[in-house]
């Protein structure tokens, strides 16, 4: 077990195991926490997952954890790497299994006190409108030729079929669709999997949630996003479904033959992966491209049904019940960028898994109107604490291949949180606090209650504190809908 005397001490935030812990790590693993949350991070095995990430072939850099860190499938939930392209490996498991798994920001002109007599109506149209659940149907039926497309396309399918705008597309990372999709890729049973779902919430800690901007901490940065103190905003989080899931499940037990055939060794049989320039690699980044594409379509079709939802619940009653889009950010990605290691700009492959991108002020890939603030970033807290937005910095880029924090981080398992939490009994104590809340189950809102997160809040302090990150706004919420 890795202990804190293990570790060398940078500065409050920031944190090393150095690459000589152990013969068979190719990299350091840098940590950003404070020594608070450290000491909760070292009742799981995270930093050891961390430290048998530093062994993947082709590795630049260090491994790098987030303060939201926890254990997850091989590689920590809150980790990043880079692999040097073409000839490094790439790792379904450091990717994980909900490909692009993301969080998108609708923002309104509408006050909360304009609209708080209409929230218990407006949560309920918001359940109807937005499927959830574990299998739950979709409202978006789907022929195999049209999920070929969606694959494809991404967003850009959605905007053809009329779910979304222009400003949609170029407020979400890479637009919205990666390139290099094929779902001939993609097996039988994912497509199977995937071709009923799209436009549904799911389950687990994705959510449809209403919040009021709480306060707002960078005014130039607040303005340009259209976020104002007081009035209200939604957030959507959810990824790829089954389709995703059953794509990382393919291609890890596929994975499993494929690193003898290369030679590979590793600690942790979690960590499979290929070289990219291999045709497994090749095959594997084609069809995670197409559950990245997947989900965002996914969530641009329940922005559409939100807006929907907003319009038969406030039009007439408010000024203007619009939303425009803040940012459509993903969490769980693998991708091709240019980052400069060792002050020379090298091309790699970033595996974020539980992590967000993060780019500064100037980057190319960011649409005009952001170019001078960084990346919006988005930062969902456990149900009914506070979230965040915060954006880029040049921190980032330089210590962190471009990477923040995606949440809270659990501190306690799903089940453990079942035993321990009486859903009806959050329920009634959430209801009290103002938020209103929609759930699919009682067990499925006691796994996600607050008490089994980190506290969001010294989360993004840390990020903040350690410069991977700056803050813009503190959301809290008035209605949660989950699956």
């Amino acid at each position: 077990m890795i202990t804190l005397h293990d570790l060398k001490k940078i500065t409050d935030y920031e944190w090393e195991i150095p690459q000589t812990y152990r013969g068979d790590m190719r990299v350091p693993v840098r940590i950003f926490a404070t020594r608070e949350l450290l000491e909760t991070v070292l009742k799981d095995k995270s930093l050891e997952q961390a430290v048998n990430a530093a062994t993947l072939p082709g590795l630049v850099g260090h491994v790098t954890v987030m303060p939201d860190m926890h254990q997850g499938y091989g590689f920590p939930i809150g980790g990043v790497a880079a692999t040097r392209y073409p000839d490094g490996v790439i790792s379904p498991g450091a990717i994980g299994y909900d490909i692009n798994c993301g969080v998108r920001l609708l923002a309104s002109k509408i006050s909360y006190d304009d609209a708080e007599k209409y929230l218990d109506k407006l949560a309920t149209t918001l359940n109807e409108y937005c499927p959830s659940g574990v299998g739950e149907k979709g409202s978006v039926p789907l022929s195999e030729k049209d999920l070929d497309d969606v694959c494809r396309e991404g967003s850009r399918w959605a905007l053809r079929k009329g779910f979304a705008t222009e400003m949609d597309l170029r407020h979400t990372e890479e637009g919205g669709r990666l390139e290099g999709a094929d779902p001939n890729m993609v097996s039988k049973r994912a497509k199977d999997r995937g071709r009923p779902q799209l436009g549904t919430l799911g389950a687990g800690n994705h959510f449809i949630e209403v919040d009021i901007v709480d306060q707002v901490f960078d005014e130039e940065a607040a303005q340009v996003m259209g976020l104002e103190e007081g009035f209200l905003v939604v957030q959507i989080h959810c990824g790829s479904r089954g389709f995703g899931h059953q794509i990382c499940t393919d291609y890890v037990d596929d994975f499993q033959k494929v690193i003898h055939k290369y030679g590979i060794k590793l600690p942790d049989r979690e960590l499979v992966c290929a070289p990219m320039n291999s045709p497994e690699g090749q095959a594997y980044m084609a069809a995670m491209r197409a559950a990245a594409n997947y989900a965002f379509a996914n969530r641009q079709i329940l922005a559409d049904h939100i807006r929907r939802a907003f319009e038969d619940t406030l039009k007439g009653k408010v000024q203007n019940w619009h939303l425009h889009q803040v940012y459509d950010i993903a969490h769980n990605m693998g991708k091709i960028e240019t980052h400069m290691i060792d002050g020379k700009p090298v091309k790699v492959c970033v595996h974020r898994k539980g992590a967000t991108r993060a780019f500064g002020p100037g980057a190319p890939e960011l649409p005009g109107e952001y170019q001078s603030i960084g990346q919006p970033v988005l930062v969902p807290g456990s149900m009914g604490t506070a979230s965040w937005v915060l954006v880029g910095t040049e921190g980032s880029m330089a210590q962190s291949f471009g990477s923040t924090c995606h949440g809270a981080g659990r501190m306690m398992s799903r089940s453990k949180a079942k035993k321990e939490v009486r859903g009806d009994q959050l329920r009634n104590q959430l209801e009290k606090e103002g938020i209103r809340i929609r759930a699919g189950s009682l067990a499925g809102l006691a796994e996600e209650a607050p008490t089994a997160y980190k506290d969001v809040d010294a989360v993004v302090e840390t990020v903040s504190g350690a410069d991977i990150a700056r803050k813009v706004a503190r959301l809290v919420p008035v209605a949660v809908i989950k699956g």
